[in-house]
């Protein structure tokens, strides 16, 4: 028998709960951390969709990149779909954990594994902190050829980008999620193009030799999910794991 808390070990050991942000809530949000868990689903979010699909898949456990209660929350209704999600999952004993920010800065994390898709190397952190990578590319390539790469890579149809450098790219910085913050820290370290997402519309207007490229949050990060399975796979090779089909982007494009 394997409990929630022994199950979750390995990810702790690869992103340790004490280096998450200040403002973040990692770790376990519904449940018990000490109870018996037989099957795990593993998703980018956890939603309504999302618990009812872990009851049907028979899991007692899902396991989250975004943490389900974020910040204050003075009511759990069913008014609200974090209220439906809390209240749900609670009637069906299904125990939500969650690796953010300490899986942004753990080493082979959500930036790593952008980084590794876009076969950056030599690379750095954005920050002191730890967050982002900054790399360069094999082959100088065309911001255009690049996009395209990137869409490809990440599974984007649509991204939105500031204006084009007009010489070859070598130089890359990337962040999943929100990485307004690190634009600074990006072209400080000499990037050319920094691929992140949840950008605002006045940071499009960039110097000539800088540009940002915008490929959605959770496109930026969806390659954790497997990465968390990946994890989870080698410690216990005879778990049940599944990744949630029902966890979509909620942002839709017409």
């Amino acid at each position: 028998m394997i409990t929630a808390k022994e199950l979750v070990e390995p990810i702790e050991q690869m992103a340790p709960p004490g280096t998450q942000s200040r403002w973040d809530n990692s770790g376990f949000s519904v449940g018990d951390p000490n109870g018996v868990v037989t099957a795990a689903l593993i998703a980018l979010d956890c939603t309504p969709e999302v618990v009812a699909e872990a009851v049907e898949k028979g899991c007692d456990i899902i396991i989250t990149h975004h943490p389900l209660i974020f910040g204050q929350v003075r009511s759990i209704t069913r008014e609200t779909w974090l209220g439906r999600t809390v209240m749900e999952a609670v009637k069906s004993g299904i125990t939500v954990y969650s690796a953010h920010t300490n899986m942004d800065l753990a080493v082979g994390g959500v930036s790593h594994i952008m980084a590794e898709k876009l076969g950056l190397k030599e690379c750095v952190p954005l920050d002191d902190e730890g967050f982002g990578l900054v790399g360069n590319l094999s082959l100088p390539v065309y911001a255009e050829e690049l996009i395209n790469r990137t869409k490809c890579l990440f599974n984007v149809e649509h991204v939105r980008s500031s204006r084009l450098v007009g010489t070859p790219v070598t130089r890359v910085a990337v962040c999943g999620g929100s990485g307004k913050s690190f634009i600074p820290d990006a072209i400080a370290k000499g990037a050319q193009v920094y691929v992140t997402a949840d950008i605002p519309y006045h940071e499009f207007y960039c110097e000539d030799n800088f540009m940002i490229l915008d490929i959605g949050h959770y496109n930026s990060e969806y390659g954790v999910v497997h990465l968390i399975r990946e994890i989870l796979c080698k410690k216990f090779p005879n778990f049940a794991l599944f990744i949630s089909e029902k966890n979509n982007n909620p942002i839709y494009y017409y």
